[in-house]
């Protein structure tokens, strides 16, 4: 949604990221319920998480308040780390198997003192990127949650990351409405937008193999991606 905003609709790097982070915010609470309901979060993983990336998520804020001053330059980072984040999270769709199974051979199954202090790591790494760009928290951050916790059901670890994704969002897009960052009527706009959207996404997902959607995304992503990139 973000490069879209920014390429297609010409929205500010800036506001397009915070908007985008407290749709997110709204959205995946949803989504986090659903899982919770199936008892497919592990809140265990979801804090490990959390703590490390709430806090980063606030002073990567703190030094993007520092750029306030200057912003071309502020603009200019926000679009660069998007288009790495975009590139990164198509090789990550595209390659996620092999990622998985090179790390099981090379590394195997970490201790779990190890595998907590890891998660808190990835925790922060997605905090900074997600406050950023609003993007990582999705194919990044399941694809090494299942590195760290190759034992746990893989919806398990997709109900810990959407959790997770929560209150990162909550805090980095109040943080972006507090720099004057949001638009709140492109906000409404996109969440009634998305109701079509959703029937007839899952209309289209629940018909075409996975083998056809995931290249078609990765592509679409490595695309944007080196547009803002670049």
């Amino acid at each position: 949604m973000t490069p879209l905003l920014v390429l297609l609709f010409g929205v500010h790097p800036a506001v397009a990221v915070g908007t985008d982070l407290i749709y997110a915010a709204i959205t995946k609470s949803g989504g986090t319920l659903a899982h919770a309901a199936s008892r497919t979060v592990d809140w265990r993983i979801t804090r490990r998480l959390a703590a490390g990336s709430v806090p980063t998520a606030g002073v990567t804020l703190f030094l993007m308040s520092r750029l306030g001053h200057s912003v071309d330059a502020a603009s200019q980072l926000i679009t660069t780390v998007l288009g790495f984040a975009l590139i990164v999270t198509a090789i990550t769709l595209v390659f996620r198997q092999k990622i998985l199974d090179y790390f099981a051979n090379i590394v195997g199954e970490l201790e779990e003192r190890r595998v907590g202090v890891l998660t808190v790591v990835l925790g922060a790494a997605i905090g900074a990127l997600v406050t950023l760009s609003s993007v990582g928290a999705g194919a990044i951050g399941v694809t090494v949650l299942l590195m760290l916790y190759p034992r746990l059901p893989v919806a398990r670890v997709v109900g810990s990351d959407i959790a997770h994704a929560v209150p990162l969002t909550l805090v980095a897009g109040f943080g972006y409405w507090i720099l004057g960052s949001t638009d709140w009527v492109l906000l409404s706009s996109l969440l009634v937008g998305s109701m079509p959207g959703v029937m007839l996404g899952s209309f289209v997902s629940a018909r075409a193999p996975d083998w056809v959607l995931r290249p078609i995304l990765a592509t679409t992503l490595v695309l944007i991606g080196g547009r803002l990139a670049l």
